[in-house]
């Protein structure tokens, strides 16, 4: 496994109050079914619902599991590596919190959870390409 974080991704309140914040500081955000996209460095900050991420993520209550909302994202170059990086958590001791499947976007993603209930997505997804050295580059979503 690459040693690499491709994506954050910060549950939030209010995205457009959270989306002002961070284009206040000088970032400049995408908007994209209501999800907010941050190009930082090579990687992706990105700013979503609680709940909906926390659902994303094959939890099905986002207060009360101890859920932090923050979720790291390891980004692949395809659907067989993401389902062997999953494996690979569930040997090591992790716990698997949503087995891999197809996503709206065309990708391929799954979720699982370290010793201590770090959240990690594991993704293929063909529209966030990644370079040679695996960092991640946010395409133009088509929003202001």
């Amino acid at each position: 496994m690459e040693q690499r974080v491709s994506l954050i991704t910060l549950a939030v309140a209010d995205l457009g109050r959270s989306r002002v914040f961070y284009e206040r500081l000088g970032w400049r955000g995408q908007e994209v079914e209501e999800t907010v996209f941050f190009q930082a460095g090579g990687l992706g900050l990105v700013l979503w619902d609680r709940d909906k991420l926390a659902l994303d993520c094959g939890l099905t209550d986002s207060r009360g599991t101890g859920f932090g909302g923050i979720v790291l994202a390891h980004n692949l170059r395809s659907r067989q590596e993401v389902d062997a990086l999953l494996a690979a958590a569930d040997r090591a001791g992790g716990t698997i919190s949503k087995p891999a499947e197809e996503t709206f976007y065309g990708g391929y993603s799954g979720c699982f959870a370290d010793p201590d209930g770090h959240l990690w997505e594991i993704a293929h997804n063909p529209g966030f390409p990644l370079a040679e050295d695996g960092a991640l580059t946010i395409p133009d979503l088509g929003s202001p």
